[in-house]
C-alpha cells in the first residue's frame, strides 16, 4: 500500500477531531490501536522510516474518504483498521511499554479504569 497519499492528510489537530467523537462509540480496543500509533510517532527515539509508516496509516485513518465508508454500520472502520493494524505490525518494536502506557492513561481518561479481574472460589 502506498502510504505517501495519506501521510499529508496527517495532523494532530485532525487527528483528534476524528478520535475524540469515537471514543464511546467505537470501543477501547478500537481506539487502542490509534492511540499507539499516535504516541509511537511522538516518541523523539522512533526513527523517521516508521514515522512515514505510521503517518501514512493515520492519515488514511483520518481521510474523509475511505475504501469503505466510516458511516457503514458495523464495518465503517475495517478498512481504517487494517491499515493501522498493518502499520503496528511494521513498526511494533517502537510501539514500546511507555507508548502503551501513555495510550492507556489516555484510555482510562475516556473510559474510566478497567475493573480488575477478580476470582472468587464459591
Amino acid at each position: 500500500m502506498d502510504n505517501s497519499r495519506y501521510q499529508n492528510e496527517y495532523t494532530q489537530r485532525r487527528f483528534w477531531r476524528k478520535l475524540t467523537p469515537l471514543a464511546q462509540s467505537t470501543g477501547r480496543s478500537t481506539l487502542e490501536k490509534a492511540l499507539y500509533l499516535y504516541y509511537a510517532v511522538q516518541n523523539a527515539n522512533t526513527p523517521k522510516w516508521a514515522k512515514r509508516v505510521i503517518y501514512g496509516a493515520l492519515g488514511y485513518f483520518i481521510f474523509p474518504l475511505d475504501a469503505i465508508p466510516d458511516l457503514a454500520p458495523l464495518i465503517g472502520y475495517t478498512d481504517d483498521l487494517s491499515v493501522m493494524a498493518a502499520a503496528l505490525a511494521t513498526v511494533a518494536f517502537y510501539i514500546t511499554p511507555e507508548v502503551k502506557e501513555q495510550a492507556q492513561r489516555k484510555l482510562d481518561e475516556w473510559f474510566g479504569k478497567p475493573a480488575a479481574n477478580v476470582c472468587t472460589d464459591a
